[in-house]
């Protein structure tokens, strides 16, 4: 039997040799990865060495002696600030003296531009007059360095605005567009509102119909600095929160509260976290309580209206003492970015506990003042100041007792004060720790008072330690003494005012020193029972305290009845 010839199939250029394998014993066809290249890296030497290669070396810098041990600002985007109510007195006082300090120290970009917003008929040029007035009047810094004027007054614009007409915001669109291409500002707008609170929704409803809070693919950001106060109860701040948040996202907002900007408050968390040897003692096993104060000398300043519906609960209490509060109970945060931060405020503040009306009653005490002698000047009385009803029932003082419902803090008091025509105008916070178990030094002439730890946040900011210390001498006479510790002598530079730090954070969109909402709703659930409670019975016989003097004697009884008193300031 002759065999069939098979006829051979031709070897083509791009077609592998087959495999020299007999039909009957060839392996079953299973699909197969692509091969890898040959120089394909496998070994994580290989793959290290492969993405080194990847990168681009770093162009090397030629060392400048001259900027060793100098500390490089970060400088924001260039931006145009857009001023609502420029034309009252928060921009009078406190933010235009902000930019101007912040322009004088280089720390705002050169294609920077202030556009004022307001209802009176201005043209830039008297506008720019009025706040050189301004700024010889509340600047920071003077006398004022005239070729900085120069530099900021240029960039100041005027633009006259009704908050309530639709067609003006259209107008302010143009504008923008406008001082976006002529200086160059890449469409980043903060909307600063130093107006009324009554306006807050208005402006925001309506930048939002006409798309000045939309943010640009190509970076230019949108932010918003809201003032306080923010609402004036819980119901309030629910609904101005909901109305802000239709427009401009939680990241856009900025809630201004000045306090959080204030140098030494910044530095409580540097003492606290930055410091291994406070936080193995910050909790309810050495610390015995809290005092928080915040006093002042003046009185109600030719703002009686809005003082009359305010008080010192909702001006003082709800947000100011309260966030000064959570700083010194709040737990150390996962990192230092906004949220984190924040976060951890939130926890303290939902962790007070909702007061019953027994403890209202007991727990938190409220006066007004009457005429007195405040700094050797005689002063009138809440019910003789300008715009004032004469049978006014509106607190100028309010003091109460707080607990934090937690680990750290579980049956830790936290007393919290403020009041107008005190005194002395003095913000502090005391740490009170416990006393020692056992008097070891029974010959001496006292027993000496329990280690304080006083932060005193102003004025002559800084932070006194107070422990017991051996009187030199024969025998043992144990006395306390005090270590104190101020900004101005150890460091010799002025410190930042509050509005220049927060207004830079906001340009440069860092919000860690903000309030969010649910923060401020937090605050207001501690603080909006409290109000009400008042609604429901008569006040006390005001005026129940003397001007120049520390409140009333119920808030002496408040730390009596527990065997504490008020640390003397």
């Amino acid at each position: 039997m002759t065999d069939t010839a098979v006829p051979k199939r031709r070897k083509t250029s791009d077609a592998p040799d087959a495999p020299s394998v007999a039909p009957e014993t060839a392996p079953d066809k299973q699909p197969h990865a692509a091969p890898r290249p040959k120089d394909a890296p496998r070994t994580m030497r290989e793959l290290r060495l492969a993405r080194l290669g990847k990168r681009k070396p770093a162009p090397k810098q030629d060392d400048n002696p001259l900027r060793e041990g100098l500390r490089l600002e970060r400088v924001p985007d260039p931006s145009v600030l857009v001023l609502f109510g420029a034309t009252g007195d928060l921009a009078h006082r406190k933010v235009i003296p902000a930019l101007y300090q912040l322009w004088r120290t280089n720390l705002l970009p050169h294609d920077f531009v202030v556009l004022a917003v307001g209802r009176r008929e201005y043209d830039d040029e008297s506008l720019q007059t009025e706040f050189h007035s301004s700024l010889e009047k509340y600047s920071r810094v003077l006398p004022l360095d005239d070729a900085a004027w120069r530099g900021f007054s240029g960039r100041i614009r005027y633009q006259k605005l009704d908050f309530a007409n639709p067609a003006d915001y259209d107008k302010l669109v143009t504008v923008l567009e406008g001082v976006d291409k002529e200086q160059n500002s890449r469409g980043n707008h903060l909307y600063y509102l130093a107006t009324q609170p009554s306006a807050f929704a208005e402006i925001v409803g309506q930048l939002g119909r006409v798309g000045l809070d939309h943010e640009r693919h190509e970076g230019g950001w949108r932010r918003i600095v809201i003032e306080k106060p923010f609402g004036h109860d819980l119901n309030s701040a629910i609904r101005l929160n909901r109305e802000v948040g239709k427009v401009f996202r939680e990241s856009q907002v900025y809630r201004i509260d000045h306090y959080l900007g204030k140098e030494t408050v910044r530095n409580l968390l540097v003492f606290r976290f930055g410091n291994g040897i406070f936080e193995p003692i910050w909790n309810r096993r050495h610390i015995d309580h809290v005092q928080i104060t915040v006093a002042e000398t003046i009185g109600v300043e030719n703002r009686g209206a809005f003082y009359e519906e305010t008080g010192a609960s909702r001006d003082f209490l709800q947000n100011h003492l309260l966030q000064l509060m959570s700083l010194v109970a709040m737990e150390p945060p996962a990192t230092f970015d906004a949220d984190a931060l924040r976060d951890e405020k939130v926890k303290v503040i939902r962790a007070i506990g909702e007061m019953s009306t027994d403890q209202i009653r007991t727990d938190v005490v409220r006066g007004q003042y009457g005429p007195g002698w405040v700094q050797a000047k005689q002063v009138p009385g809440y019910h003789s100041e300008p715009e004032v009803d004469p049978e006014s029932e509106t607190e100028t003082y309010i003091a109460a007792r707080f607990e934090v419902d937690d680990w750290r803090w579980s049956g830790v008091p936290f007393y919290l004060r403020t009041g107008k025509r005190l005194p002395k105008r003095a913000t502090e916070i005391a740490i009170q720790f416990k006393e020692v178990p056992h008097r070891l030094f029974q010959d001496s002439h006292s027993d000496p008072d329990p280690n304080l730890l006083a932060i005193r946040i102003q004025p002559d900011e800084g932070i006194m330690l107070r422990f017991g210390a051996k009187v030199p001498g024969l025998g043992i006479d144990v006395r306390s003494v005090t270590m104190d510790f101020t900004y101005g002598s150890a460091f010799t530079v002025d410190s930042p005012d509050a509005y220049e730090t927060l207004i830079l954070d906001a340009l440069l969109g860092d919000a860690s020193l903000f309030t969010r909402a649910d923060e401020v709703e937090g605050a207001w659930a501690r603080v909006t029972p409290i109000i009400e409670e008042w609604m429901d019975e008569p006040p006390p016989e005001f005026p129940n305290y003397e001007a120049g003097t520390w409140g009333p004697e119920q808030a002496d009884e408040l730390l009596a009845r527990e065997g504490r008193k008020w640390r003397r300031i």
